[in-house]
């Protein structure tokens, strides 16, 4: 394969067309198309996070999450697959090599997708565990060959000691058609389904020890996978809200762009209305409000890889805030797009509601809610130690 010398932003970019053209087909057909997928592989956007040892690009978390903002642009839910994909091939690399051979050194272009709720049942076996159980929201179950799945890790009595993530391939699950939603169509979120499936200790990453960046990896001179646990699961998942809202700024600017009269009122084109300029002018200044709080917490994120030394508290409570902040402007910025559009926006025909359907949906993942972003950031300026949520 010819090497591919652009920055990974570029290549993103490059599929921009592409991924616009496609975007109404993976909503109608609930997944996305293999024309996309095939794009995507061919630019190495879905090993961003896969080890260089293994052929991927094992891009720091700025480039990536850039990356995914790009592909968001163009289409939602390829971006969301994007995400959720790399994310779990970055989980990948915590594992100890054994694991990493077994995902990718007979096939490099494998993927991974995950469900970290631990839905499931288990017992303890030597050398390892059973478990049993349905993960919903399997994100790009799609197109991938392997899964990660939340589980309670348990003792010889049947008592939990902790929760995993257990590495499992997908030929051992089965996937239940369960994604009928409002938004994020393309992206596949089905329900992954198994029964009695043997995970061997080296295929499972324990939480107590991943939550406090006690990664198994052998490889403790790779900067990525030190990067802090939960606040790069929870970032990511705003890479594409950023996307998405620049892309209906796109949209709207060029809508605006071809003369237009407002009805109703003495404007024969749009443009020249104040009203139009200073809710462009808002929406703008939003989408880059929320693309700062993404690369702020990034760059929070490769800044305390890179010293060795695992991200205080306290940084990682306001990583979950920019996520929830992103979430926030983001949302704003389309009601305003949306309100230069008026109730031509809602037109099927019209992509600005697509855009909007996927924001409204993408941004209350559970993880993103802003309010207990909030809550988290709060009690950590006030220096309450006890928090809501494990996932700092």
């Amino acid at each position: 394969m010819t090497r591919d010398d652009r920055t990974l932003p570029e290549r993103a970019t490059a599929l921009g067309e592409l991924l616009r053209r496609n975007a109404a087909r993976a909503e109608e057909d609930r997944r996305l198309p293999a024309e996309n997928v095939q794009a995507l592989q061919q630019a190495g956007l879905f090993k961003m996070l896969v080890p260089a040892r293994y052929g991927g690009e094992q891009a720091d978390f700025r480039t990536f999450l850039r990356t995914v903002a790009e592909i968001g642009r163009g289409c939602g839910s390829s971006a969301w697959v994007i995400t959720l994909i790399n994310t779990c091939q970055w989980m990948v690399g915590l594992l100890p090599e054994q694991a990493q051979k077994e995902v990718y050194e007979n096939a490099p272009d494998a993927r991974v997708c995950g469900v970290i709720e631990p839905s499931a049942a288990s017992r303890a076996v030597p050398d390892g565990q059973v478990i049993s159980g349905k993960w919903a929201f399997a994100s790009g179950c799609l197109h991938a060959q392997w899964a990660f799945l939340g589980f309670p890790v348990v003792n010889d009595a049947g008592e939990q000691i902790d929760q995993g993530l257990a590495l499992v391939p997908m030929e051992e699950l089965d996937i239940t058609d369960t994604w009928f939603v409002a938004g994020m169509r393309g992206t596949g979120s089905n329900t992954l389904v198994g029964d009695e499936i043997f995970v061997p200790d080296h295929r499972i990453l324990l939480l107590s020890g991943a939550l406090h960046g006690d990664y198994p990896t052998e490889h403790k001179d790779e900067t990525l996978y030190r990067s802090a646990f939960s606040p790069a699961l929870v970032i990511i998942l705003a890479a594409p809200l950023a996307g998405l809202a620049r892309g209906a700024l796109d949209a709207v600017t060029e809508s605006v762009h071809k003369s237009k009269k407002i009805s109703y009122t003495f404007y024969d084109d749009t443009k020249y209305a104040p009203s139009t300029q200073i809710q462009l002018a808002e929406a703008a200044q939003l989408v880059d409000t929320a693309e700062l709080h993404l690369l702020r917490a990034a760059e929070d994120i490769d800044t305390w890889a890179a010293a060795a030394e695992y991200m205080p508290a306290f940084n990682r409570t306001r990583v979950r805030m920019d996520t929830g902040s992103v979430a926030v402007r983001t949302r704003e910025a389309l009601d305003l797009l949306l309100n230069i559009g008026g109730a031509g926006s809602f037109a099927e025909s019209n992509p600005l509601q697509r855009i909007w359907r996927d924001q409204e949906v993408a941004g209350r993942h559970a993880v993103v809610n802003p309010a207990i972003a909030a809550e988290v950031y709060g009690r950590a300026l006030l220096g309450i130690e006890d928090q809501v949520t494990p996932l700092i």
